[in-house]
């Protein structure tokens, strides 16, 4: 499609869009959608030779006229149950296309002190929630695709955790592309506020039916109030001819932690951006990632770690696997500002490169203006140890079998931290599917 005939595409489905804002939806909405629109159409997409997209050309995205999917309903719970993590039972809200299935959430028994809706209904339903912090965090300084999930949002979720309460059970977010003829987007967005001294585990999952060929274009907004524990689950296993493009914003007040574990494994095109923002004393949070591409795929993730007050403090470790033609991208920034003295801040990426023709780019960034303070960061790209190799085959441990158990060591360096088990487990045999160049049969199947 030529690029004057994309312009008129997408101009047409803002168009549709407006139009299909009824008199009973609230103004607020109707004034931010109407404004980011604007902005986008302003803004477009994000170009490579921006420095923030030097790595990542979205122009298989761009050139793609996505329409709002005209079906749902084809998702059953037979194939539901295939997408569940074990012996998990969580509360549970499920998306199909971006809009919500009632008929196959589960949100029964839910604990008092806890409010969990989609985000149409709780808008529907007068909740504050929404018009309080929807955009409160997002913004597009380094990505105008949040504007577009602004301008374009179908629904989300919207999770409110009143003071002191503690969940015993997680929240299971899971976001389903069903496969189409069409090329379909969809734009949900993720409302969380925990009051102080809350806990909560919240786990946002992303999948396909084969051959979906969906763009999702994601923004999860996280508000941690003083005290409040929260631990953040984003595991994405798109199917291999799909678009990801997800922004996570957190803010962190006084003594809190928000614990991130971001795993991709899935996709054509990802891109992933992980903004913090820790601004009370006391706030402390912890980033675990990892990333597989293989097969012409590529994944870009880039952190940003803001430590505005004095003593607060980060932990990051990102990990990335690439094979066959695989690229995948690791930018993390954390920034130190004047006056935040008594900062800790450590970061450290470690890629691992399975074929000649894998590529993964690595650039850790520390700014740093104030002077005392604990920073460090580094990163690493390298191939399998040939000592361990050697010292693995000299114990009768055949090639196949040792390659495994080294790529399962390594991942397992950011997956050990995860206190859900059954996440991890379905986690680790999705990895073993996806790595046939490393991982043997007798592993996987362990």
């Amino acid at each position: 499609m030529s690029a004057n005939a994309l312009d008129t595409h997408y101009i047409g489905q803002l168009e549709q869009l407006q139009g299909t804002l009824s008199a009973d939806l609230p103004p607020w909405l109707a004034q931010q959608r109407r404004a980011a629109a604007e902005r986008f159409a302003e803004s477009g997409f994000p170009d490579p030779r921006a420095e923030e997209w030097k790595y990542t050309n979205v122009r298989p995205i761009a050139n793609k006229p996505f329409s709002v999917a005209s079906e749902c309903g084809l998702l059953d719970a037979a194939t539901l149950e295939e997408h569940v993590f074990g012996e998990l039972e969580p509360w549970r809200l499920v998306f199909e296309n971006g809009f919500l299935r009632d008929d196959l959430s589960r949100l029964d028994g839910l604990a008092r002190g806890v409010r969990i809706d989609g985000l149409n209904t709780a808008i529907r339903e007068g909740a504050t929630i929404p018009e309080q912090c929807l955009d409160g965090l997002a913004h597009d300084q380094y990505s105008s695709f949040a504007t577009l999930n602004t301008a374009f949002l179908t629904d989300g979720a919207v999770i409110h955790l009143e003071p002191g309460v503690v969940l015993e059970r997680p929240i299971h977010l899971v976001f389903y592309g069903t496969p189409s003829s069409e090329n379909v987007w969809c734009h949900p967005r993720v409302l969380v506020v925990g009051e102080s001294g809350c806990e909560a585990t919240i786990i946002e999952h992303y999948v396909d039916g084969e051959g979906a060929r969906s763009f999702t274009n994601t923004v999860t907004e996280i508000e941690a109030h003083a005290g409040a524990h929260l631990h953040h689950y984003l595991v994405q296993e798109h199917a291999d001819t799909a678009y990801h493009v997800g922004n996570v914003f957190v803010r962190q007040r006084r003594d809190s932690v928000v614990t991130s574990h971001n795993v991709n494994l899935g996709g054509r095109l990802v891109r992933h951006d992980l903004n913090v923002d820790l601004v009370e004393p006391g706030a402390e949070t912890h980033l675990n990632g990892l990333f597989l591409v293989g097969d012409r795929q590529h994944v870009d993730t880039h952190t940003r770690v803001h430590h505005s007050v004095p003593h607060t403090t980060s932990r990051e470790q990102y990990r990335g696997i690439a094979q066959g033609r695989g690229r995948g991208v690791f930018k993390g920034r954390v920034l130190i500002r004047e006056g935040a003295q008594k900062t800790a801040a450590e970061q450290h990426s470690a890629n691992l490169l399975l074929s000649p023709k894998a590529e993964i780019d690595a650039k850790p960034e520390l700014e740093i203006y104030a002077d005392d303070v604990k920073a460090a960061h580094g990163a690493t790209v390298g191939q399998l140890d040939a000592d361990a190799l050697y010292y693995l085959a000299s114990r009768g441990i055949g090639p196949e079998i040792a390659r495994g158990m080294l790529v399962y060591a390594f991942a397992e360096e950011v997956l050990e931290p995860m206190k859900l088990d059954p996440v991890r487990a379905v986690v680790e045999n999705r990895l073993a599917q996806r790595l046939p160049e490393a991982v043997p049969a007798t592993l996987a199947q362990a």
